[in-house]
């Protein structure tokens, strides 16, 4: 540092002059009598006046911030706080050497081995302790020991003194770092300088942090600790220099939950695991911010833009136990990555099961959401998820009916009116039998609306529509129950799908009245719900779904998509012989219930259904008590058909024998003309040496020497004589055999005919 003189006296050996003292020697010299305001007046009054120059001099610069520094540390090392802080910020001390005093806010931010530029006479009159807390403690005893008993430390009024002074301490220090950072902001500093490094866990640093970073980092722990969270998302929403590792458990153990998901969301989606532990213990209870009003739908969004597979999946598991919707929604909205055909359905199946698992620990509702999912939207056919969404069905209609009993008599009095409706109807007008709704019909429309009736209804339309569950495991949780009377429908369509029949037939028809359903099931091959009733059913319930799955090939209002029969792989078309053979079976039922609607059904049945009964098993099976005209429109449709028959086989042998003339007259000039080929055997010479016939010596060119053809003229070939379109013999037997037979059966019969009276 220089200082002006002046000239006294030139000598002949020296040079004598007046030298006035330089502003760090006078503030030196003030600060050495501890004259320390008087100092601060002299440093700030030489800072005005540099101010006003026009031309900075940075000698001059560079001494105020020297004497600013040296005065700042000496009041700090007073405890005199505020007057320390504003001497830093006007000297600009590197905002590390202030923090380094702040050991539980300085962090892993720097260690000891990190170099900060610092003038020599500041660096030799620092505060040698290590702390702040240690620099209070040394004035409170430098200042007041032996005069408070027992001792500084414990004695109440230092205790509270050494609280005040902290308090002040770190209130400096943040006022101190607020303007340093608005000034840096100001002046563009620390642009380009390295960014922040850390590892995972936050432990070590690969490259030194700047000075905002440290700034930033170390008033985000400040404002957190006050309490002052107004500046604190300021500051995070501002500033990415905010170094994680170093805030997270401040911001946590100070109940700042809002704060930390604000930096997790700032990090990017390698923090998207904490952010949402953080809103899962905000749901739970456990911590509570009120900046935070719905942290289950921020948790939704999140899974819902990430589409991250794996994170999802854990996340909706935990969701179902809260929002079963939410987390089936989540679920159902995940795409795998494409792989080939086989190989995704067959890890995809093995991922629907296991997570199938886990959520029907975490939530059986959810469970059975995301299986009716994997069913009825990526339309699996497994037999076992089959089974399982089938037996699920039935137990929730078997837990309706257990812990209600309201429901219970509710569905008995639906059946008990229901049979009663079609006996009155049968003693009062038997021709309207045909007319009488299903029993499915009539409980879906005369029952009230409510979960168990939804339910019920969807259990039967699953039961129904599937083809790929086992119906025997479902029929044995019904028995178990000792629910079959009350699930009657329900036990027909099982004992329809196990094949037996009979038994379906005989709950429909006997037990529950509804020839409607079993005349149904005969012209179904063993369905009990007919198409068009189950898919008005299903509409009705809001089940869109489940018509293009379990009905495929029908049209679903309101959707202009048919799903092909052949995506299901199976099909619903029934052979006569199978439709016949039913009813058969039916009509043993009604003829083996001795109730008197049963006789009147059996009668209706044979009369409607002349057409698929065969006369003689029908005369076989009445009993001879029936009167006749109960088979009169059956015998006389039934002779009328055989007639039909027999005149038509006469019509068909007719035409044919006229053909057959037709054909003899064209091909008679061409046959003629063509001849006919003769084969005749030829004797053939033996060699007299070698006893062999040589077939070359007879035939040069390679003919058969054994034979030798002819043409005959007016021959007809066999094939062309077999082209003929019908032989008379045949057509006769045709159109007589087996309607002869019919006929004489009848006039046979063991009954006779004086038996039906």
């Amino acid at each position: 540092m220089s200082s002006s003189s002046h000239v006294l006296l030139i000598g002949t050996n020296s040079v004598e002059s007046l030298v006035p003292s330089s502003l760090i020697s006078q503030v030196e010299s003030l600060l050495g009598s501890h004259r320390l305001e008087d100092a601060f007046n002299l440093a700030d009054s030489r800072r005005k006046k540099l101010e006003e120059s026009i031309e900075v001099d940075e000698d001059e610069t560079e001494e105020l911030r020297y004497i600013y520094q040296r005065i700042g540390f000496q009041y700090f090392t007073e405890t005199l706080f505020e007057d320390a802080g504003n001497n830093f910020f006007n000297g600009q001390l590197d905002p590390r050497v202030l923090v380094s005093y702040y050991p539980d806010l300085r962090g892993n931010l720097f260690g000891d081995g990190d170099n900060v530029d610092l003038f020599a006479g500041v660096a030799e009159h620092m505060p040698k302790e290590a702390s702040v807390e240690d620099i209070i403690a040394f004035n409170l005893v430098r200042n007041y020991s032996p005069h408070l008993p027992p001792n500084t430390r414990s004695a109440p009024t230092s205790s509270e003194l050494r609280r005040i002074l902290q308090e002040r301490a770190v209130e400096m220090l943040e006022n101190f770092l607020k303007k340093e950072r608005r000034r840096r902001i100001a002046m563009n500093l620390d642009d380009g300088l390295e960014e922040v490094s850390s590892d995972s866990k936050g432990k070590g640093k690969q490259e030194p942090h700047s000075i905002r970073v440290i700034i930033d980092t170390v008033l985000a722990k400040l404002y957190a600790r006050s309490e002052k969270t107004s500046d604190l998302y300021d500051l995070l929403l501002s500033s990415s220099f905010v170094v994680l590792s170093e805030v997270e458990e401040v911001f946590k153990s100070t109940g700042q939950y809002n704060a930390l998901c604000i930096i997790y969301q700032k990090g990017g989606d390698v923090n998207d695991e904490k952010l949402l532990e953080v809103w899962a213990k905000i749901v739970d209870g456990e911590w509570v911010d009120q900046d935070i009003p719905d942290p289950l739908l921020q948790m939704i969004s999140l899974l819902t833009s990430k589409r991250d597979k794996a994170l999802t999946q854990r996340w909706a598991i935990w969701l179902t136990k809260r929002d079963p919707e939410a987390g089936i929604r989540l679920l159902t909205t995940l795409r795998d990555a494409s792989t080939g055909r086989r190989k995704k359905d067959r890890m995809n199946l093995e991922n629907d099961m296991d997570l199938l698992r886990q959520l029907a620990e975490a939530s059986p509702a959810a469970g059975k959401q995301y299986l009716e999912h994997i069913i009825f939207q990526k339309r699996t056919n497994s037999k076992e998820l089959h089974t399982r969404f089938a037996l699920l069905c039935i137990d929730e209609v078997l837990q309706y009916l257990n812990e209600d009993e309201a429901i219970s008599k509710l569905w008995k009095a639906k059946t008990s009116s229901y049979t009663a409706s079609a006996t009155s109807k049968s003693q009062k007008a038997p021709q309207l039998l045909s007319s009488t709704s299903s029993f499915l019909s009539h409980f879906a429309s005369t029952t009230p609306d409510s979960p168990s009736k939804r339910s019920r209804l969807r259990a039967i339309l699953f039961l129904s529509g599937s083809q790929f569950y086992d119906p025997a495991s479902v029929k044995v949780n019904i028995e178990k129950a000792s629910r079959g009377k009350l699930l009657a429908l329900e036990s027909a369509v099982l004992e329809g799908k196990l094949g037996n029949h009979k038994s379906a037939l005989y709950i429909l028809a006997c037990e529950l009245r509804d020839a409607l359903s079993a005349e149904a099931y005969c012209s179904l091959g063993g369905d009990v719900i007919p198409t068009k009733v189950a898919i008005s059913i299903a509409e009705g319930a809001a089940l869109r779904e489940w018509i293009e799955v379990l009905f495929p090939g029908q049209p679903v209002k309101g959707s202009s998509k048919v799903v092909p029969p052949q995506s299901l792989e199976y099909s619903r078309s029934v052979d006569g012989k199978t439709k016949r053979d039913l009813l058969k079976i039916l009509l043993e039922v009604y003829l083996g219930d001795e109730s008197p609607i049963s006789s009147e059904r059996a009668a209706q049945l044979i009369n409607s259904q002349a057409m698929n009964l065969d006369v003689l098993t029908v005369i076989s099976m009445v009993p001879p008590s029936w009167p006749l005209p109960s088979l009169s429109s059956f015998l006389s449709r039934s002779f009328r058909r055989i007639t039909h028959q027999k005149r038509e086989g006469e019509i068909a042998k007719n035409i044919s024998s006229g053909q057959n003339l037709e054909v003899k007259e064209l091909t008679y000039e061409p046959v003629r003309e063509a001849g006919a080929l003769l084969e005749e055997e030829l004797q053939m010479e033996a060699d007299p040496v070698t006893g062999e016939y040589d077939e070359k010596k007879l035939n040069g060119d390679g003919a058969n020497p054994a034979s030798v053809v002819e043409i005959v003229p007016g021959h007809v070939p066999p094939e062309i004589r077999d082209s003929l379109l019908f032989s008379e013999k045949d057509s006769t037997a045709a159109a007589t055999s087996g309607l002869d037979d019919d006929i004489d059966g009848l006039h046979g019969h063991g009954h006779g005919r004086d038996n039906l009276r």
